[in-house]
């Protein structure tokens, strides 16, 4: 039997025990875990890597604590815009939606995207239609509240300023929090035991986002990608700059062309090349031989990863 494994991480950036509570740290420990038991569990059982991400992401996505799916942000608008992506390794088939309502799972979206329609990327209403045809679940705006979010959406609703995520505790000063950096981006990468790689992202995006601004998650290579013949990645950070970078793929043309291993490249990417451009959050990734890593420059960032070796790591902060 083959080696296998699976990462996976729930946000990246300004994560610091102080701002923490024991209850909470508790929590998102406990949820990462059950989104890598959720995932691992599947592997084990001989399951392809696309249905351990896509499971693990699924879980994700369905707790409140985390910016996707559930836990989503608010927008400008008040409502709820989220983006997925999802690619396999093993055929360079890739699925994304951006900027959808009312999905419970946006991950599953982007799934079926990828796997019965002949596009990669679908948008808003369009998107929607899509998965009403599929039959996938879709939830009243009522789903998706959270009093947390909502409390530090009030914050900056009125002073046009854009949070990259939520802060630990509710600031008492708008800009503050808008400062306070916490990227809510969930994802996950797996290695299966047949040697087959795949990556999947989710993101509410920003609190108080505007003009249906979309980041780095739906884009291939930008905040996903995967490709047998070197590693899956799914980052979690500003995604303006991660856009720019083309962060996920440029961690396998590394890998590719200079002969680098997983790990120093996605030290170059995330510890070089982001830094230089103030690129803040981080990634995992793993490649054909289930070598698992999880970099990021931030203070922070929730993260899981586990190993048929043995290996298996919960953490948060740096």
């Amino acid at each position: 039997m083959n080696k296998f494994s699976i990462a996976v991480h729930g946000g990246a950036g300004t994560i610091l025990k102080s701002n923490i509570t024991q209850e909470q740290e508790a929590a998102y420990l406990y949820a990462l875990d059950e989104a890598l038991h959720t995932g691992y569990s599947l592997l084990e059982k001989g399951g392809t890597a696309l249905d351990a991400i896509t499971a693990a992401v699924v879980s994700l996505e369905n707790c409140i604590l985390f910016n996707a799916g559930r836990g989503s942000v608010f927008t400008k608008t008040g409502t709820h815009e989220m983006d997925a992506a999802i690619m396999n390794g093993a055929t360079m088939q890739a699925g994304a939606v951006a900027g959808v309502s009312k999905i419970k799972n946006p991950v599953e979206l982007a799934l079926k995207i990828m796997q019965e329609s002949e596009h990669v990327l679908l948008s808003g209403d369009g998107a929607l239609l899509f998965a009403k045809e599929k039959g996938l679940q879709i939830e009243e705006d009522a789903y998706f509240f959270s009093q947390f979010r909502y409390d530090q959406w009030q914050q900056v609703k009125n002073e046009n300023l854009v949070a990259l995520d939520h802060n630990i505790s509710i600031s008492a000063d708008a800009k503050a929090m808008a400062d306070e950096k916490k990227f809510g981006t969930v994802g996950a990468v797996a290695c299966d035991m047949f040697g087959n790689l795949a990556a999947a992202t989710s993101t509410g995006g920003m609190t108080n986002k505007n003009y249906n601004r979309i980041g780095d998650t739906p884009i291939i290579g930008a905040g996903t990608y995967a490709n047998n013949n070197t590693c899956a990645i799914s980052c979690t950070g500003h995604g303006e700059l991660f856009i720019k970078a083309v962060a996920a793929y440029d961690v396998s043309c590394l890998m590719e062309y200079k002969g680098l291993t997983l790990q120093q490249a996605m030290e170059t990417v995330t510890l070089d090349k982001l830094v230089k451009i103030n690129g803040e959050g981080g990634m995992i990734g793993v490649d054909a031989n289930a070598n698992l890593a999880m970099i990021f420059n931030s203070e922070g960032m929730y993260r899981g990863m586990q190993s048929s070796n043995g290996q298996k790591e919960v953490a948060i902060y740096s």
